[in-house]
């Protein structure tokens, strides 16, 4: 028999890496959580007085979510970060004074998936950002 503090562990309730939580779910997760997101690049930052971190803007069909991108992962995502339409990006969730923040670990360029709506024979099939695997 489990000990009893074993038997009272529940599973998290939000999608793990590698799937997509929602943008409108990142209230879900604890901070420091381990979480992917996936979206349309909305607006990439780098202002001169940040030392090098990019800010990233990401939408998905149900909101934004806010990316940190410090110099040492550009550098080694370098082109999906500045060429890349549609990224999924994991990373640790940070919360502070009422934002939520996504810092940046893994950063995908999944652009060509937007080309597939250009194909006469795409159908959608009810699939949302949070179900990829």
């Amino acid at each position: 028999m489990p000990p009893p503090a074993a038997a009272d562990r529940s599973p998290p309730h939000w999608p793990r890496p590698p799937q997509a939580l929602p943008a409108a779910r990142l209230n879900e997760p604890p901070g420091g959580a381990r979480v992917c997101v996936a979206g349309l690049v909305l607006v990439r930052q780098r202002p001169g007085t940040a030392k090098g971190v990019i800010f990233v803007t990401l939408e998905d069909e149900t909101g934004t979510c806010n990316v940190v991108v410090w110099a040492k992962i550009y550098e080694r995502f370098r082109r999906a970060v500045i060429a890349g339409r549609l990224l999924r990006v994991t990373g640790r969730l940070q919360r502070e004074a009422g934002v939520v923040h996504v810092v940046a670990d893994l950063i995908e360029d999944l652009s060509p998936m937007l080309d597939r709506l250009l194909d006469p024979a795409f159908r959608f099939d009810g699939v949302r950002a949070g179900d990829q695997p």
